[in-house]
């Protein structure tokens, strides 16, 4: 069974940490919030429906592909769903939480439960800690000036490096494919049954969706709301999570931090109301939810005062930023570290 989530452990009752675990476990803000997601996953479902009746209503104007806008959003609030069950923050059991992210994850969205839960484990347990957070990963993109000194000579993946700041948001488009790719080659190495189940429901969904889009639609028109579908799709997951630690604090290598150093000093939020707070699914109180990641997603807006008035006790520095500001910071720190493949 893939890794699951829990919740950080309390550190012992000397460190900084333990007193607001206290006061937050007293606050009953950890409580589940069962209500709240009964009404988000109906309405997701309701509204999801809804965009699909449009799509078929729309169906014999070219006007339909913009449809793909508010099917991108939809798709991202289904993704804070499956997130959120990862973190065992809507059912009481795993069983039950595996349940629903294989539902709105795998069926619903076609990215898999299982590879997403065992990546986002390792990022929350060492977030931007080169070699353990896989978020900082080599790969098409540098994230220190050491990967872009190893990125030198690598035809277009050095190219991406050098323009990688300017090329960010574009590049968000193959987001969504991305997370389906690996979430199908996460099954290589996993087991016969999880192999059926979540393979399985892999299938469905591809099976589903593409039945229903071009059952509605001509080919050509069909083609365009897919592929405005899943690069918006993407570019909005990109853009929730994107400033959340680019351009924070990056650990080195033996660096013993404890758990409130380790999630605060690394973690950026990001204020805006609560127009933000929608946009990013209430992800924009990242301390909070690395923090505490079992906590119900609607109880970080609450708890953050807590949060904050702790970290000033104890002389810790609370990143806090708005959305505008927060890109600046992530781009201005990709184009930095790529500046080895620009010399």
């Amino acid at each position: 069974m893939p890794a699951t989530l829990d919740a950080p452990p309390v550190r012992a009752a000397g460190s900084d940490f333990a007193p607001l675990a206290r006061q937050v476990r007293a606050s009953g803000l950890l409580d589940r919030r069962i209500g709240y997601y009964v009404r988000a996953i109906g309405l997701n479902l309701g509204a999801t429906a809804a965009a699909w009746a449009a799509v078929a209503w729309a169906g014999g104007s070219w006007w339909v592909v913009l449809l793909a806008v508010p099917l991108a959003l939809l798709s991202g609030r289904t993704a804070f769903l499956g997130h959120d069950a990862g973190h065992r923050q809507i059912a009481g059991s795993a069983k039950a939480n595996r349940l629903l992210g294989l539902l709105v994850g795998n069926l619903m969205l076609g990215m898999g439960h299982g590879w997403w839960t065992d990546k986002h484990n390792r990022h929350h347990a060492n977030p931007n800690h080169v070699g353990k957070d896989p978020d900082v990963g080599e790969g098409v993109l540098v994230w220190t000036q050491e990967q872009a000194e190893k990125a030198r000579g690598r035809g277009v993946f050095a190219w991406i490096g050098r323009h990688q700041a300017r090329l960010f948001f574009p590049l968000l488009l193959l987001e969504g494919l991305n997370l389906q790719v690996n979430s199908v080659l996460y099954l290589r190495g996993r087991s016969v049954r999880d192999k059926l189940v979540e393979g399985g429901l892999f299938a469905l969904h591809a099976a589903g969706y593409l039945a229903l889009v071009f059952t509605l639609l001509s080919p050509g028109k069909a083609v365009v709301l897919i592929l405005l579908h899943q690069g918006l799709f993407g570019v909005h997951l990109g853009s929730v999570f994107a400033p959340n630690h680019k351009g924070m604090v990056m650990p080195e290598p033996g660096a013993k931090l404890g758990h409130l150093q380790r999630q605060v000093l690394t973690s950026r939020n990001v204020r805006g109301g609560l127009a933000v707070d929608w946009f990013t699914g209430g992800l924009n109180y990242q301390i909070e939810h690395h923090l505490f990641p079992s906590i119900p997603r609607p109880n970080l807006r609450k708890v953050r005062p807590l949060v904050r008035e702790h970290c000033a006790a104890v002389g810790l520095p609370y990143a806090e930023t708005g959305l505008i500001d927060s890109y600046r910071q992530a781009l201005a720190h990709m184009h930095e570290v790529g500046e080895p493949l620009r010399g």
